[in-house]
């Protein structure tokens, strides 16, 4: 089966979406974190997820095949009962255990039915994680086998029971690409950009954004995807700006035992905090004292529970900028607290064209917040327009007044650059900019004077600018006569 998925508000790649799980018969809205439970090591009971926000969660499937109380259990009481959640679960099949130490005893067959008795909505068959940086025919002859298991996998019958078809391809875009394409075809429901946990571990944020853009590519826009491992809220906004849909997080736990609390910004270690920088219930009802003072079995459940307050929260705020049209601004925000994080949203202003395609042609506002925003995919999108427009006679294009010996008379402003007066009210020209505008911005708009003159080779154009740095007016074409009209240029 395909499965449902709707698309609802858009920004950029980033969706909120409905998707339906038939076997748990709910619809669970992406963005969505899947809190990862370990059911040997639980932390937080799965029976108060819901208390945090979570409609869905994920386990191991192989971890509870290969123990036999647990496998006892699960085919005796079935997976939600185990557990004691009545959302959504989604099982993983043992490919992180291959990654991790080479083998496993199963296989996709034996391991997608062991799922569907257990009762698991979404099962996962068993893919190839090729790592990050393997040689290049290794990653074609573990694709290569992924992809023969996601064909079987397709023909295994599993009733209502939703199945996973990972997305491999290590760090070679053209294979993730071919990964997706190929994963789409096979009529699978879910699309997990897989073995990208190295990448983010290492801060490869960079790497990590053109494996998803990679897989994206090959997908169908209708396609659900999930970023297997991305676990932490600094990386949430720019994955849903990738496009993924949904995101799974042991870290909430992990961070726990080590006594190492989450924010939107990084982690801070609990003994380096005087004070809680958040104001969900447990930072509202403790201090860092009153926790550190704590049993140590006490201070990771109240670790952990802060730890998904905050994930939660920032899944939420991500929904909420995606509502409003501003999910870029926010992922700006978040990506200058760290430069690694920075590096992964420079990767995916490297792919304007390809966030072009989806975002909406109209929103609330623009705002220029840093050089990078001059990279958009609403800055491009003017650009491209440019070109499409037919001028004749004298043109001037100014930042100040007009005058009547020119034919036309167009506004120009940085980021954008030149545009019909008329527009002048419509978005994306109503940015919000910064009277100080860097000189990324004056080029981007040089780079809109560049497209427009190329494409009216006879037209006569005039630029009016206000002192413009010297490698943007080196972006206009000789033929656009060059005026200064700041106050210091007269």
């Amino acid at each position: 089966m395909r499965a449902v998925f709707e698309v609802g508000a858009q920004d950029g790649a980033g969706r909120i979406g409905e998707l339906e799980i038939p076997r748990a018969g709910v619809t669970v809205e992406t963005p969505t974190l899947m809190p990862v439970v370990n059911p040997n090591l639980i932390t937080v009971e799965p029976s108060r997820f819901p208390d945090f926000g979570a409609e869905m969660l994920i386990t191991n499937s192989y971890i509870v095949k290969n123990d036999p109380e647990l496998n006892e259990r699960a085919l005796d009481e079935g997976l939600h009962e185990m557990l004691g959640f009545d959302g959504a679960i989604m099982t993983d099949s043992g490919s992180f255990q291959l990654a991790e130490y080479g083998e496993i005893d199963t296989h996709t067959e034996e391991i997608l039915q062991f799922q569907y008795d257990i009762g698991s909505d979404v099962g996962t068959p068993v893919d190839i994680p090729t790592p990050p940086d393997a040689d290049r025919e290794q990653a074609e002859t573990e694709l290569a086998t992924t992809q023969e298991r996601l064909e079987l996998a397709a023909t295994v019958d599993v009733g209502d029971m939703l199945v996973n078809a990972p997305v491999q391809g290590s760090t070679y875009p053209e294979l993730r690409e071919e990964a997706g394409r190929h994963a789409y075809g096979t009529g699978l429901d879910l699309f997990p950009v897989g073995a990208v946990v190295p990448l983010m571990n290492q801060y490869r944020y960079d790497d990590m954004t053109e494996a998803v853009l990679a897989a994206k590519r090959g997908l169908g826009r209708d396609a659900p995807v999930h970023l297997f491992g991305a676990g932490h809220p600094m990386m949430f906004a720019l994955a849903a700006a990738l496009g993924c849909d949904l995101f799974d997080s042991a870290a909430y736990a992990i961070y726990a035992r080590d006594d190492r609390y989450l924010t939107v910004d990084g982690t801070e270690h609990l003994d380096d905090l005087h004070y809680f920088p958040c104001d969900c219930p447990v930072c509202a009802d403790h201090t860092p004292p009153e926790v550190q003072g704590m049993s140590a079995v006490d201070r990771e459940q109240l670790l952990a529970e802060h730890n998904l307050y905050v994930s939660f929260g920032e899944i939420r705020r991500v929904k909420q900028a995606i509502k409003s049209g501003n999910l870029m601004e926010l992922v700006e925000s978040r990506a200058h607290a760290h430069p690694d994080s920075l590096d992964g949203y420079r990767a995916l202003l490297d792919h304007a064209d390809q966030l072009e395609a989806s975002d909406p042609a109209s929103k609330d506002a623009f705002r220029y917040t840093s050089a990078d925003s001059a990279r958009r995919p609403e800055v491009l999108r003017h650009h491209r327009r440019l070109e499409r427009l037919d001028v004749s006679g004298d043109v001037l294009l100014t930042e100040g007044s007009g005058s009547n010996r020119f034919d036309e008379w167009w506004n120009v402003d940085p980021p954008f650059g030149p545009y019909p007066r008329a527009l002048s009210t419509t978005y994306p020209l109503t940015a919000e900019t910064p009277d100080r505008m860097d000189r990324a911005g004056f080029e981007a708009a040089a780079e809109g004077v560049r497209r427009l003159a190329e494409a009216n080779p006879k037209a006569s154009f005039t630029l009016g600018h206000r002192g413009w740095p010297d490698s943007a007016l080196a972006l206009v074409p000789e033929r656009v006569e060059l005026v200064d009209i700041s106050p210091e240029g007269e």
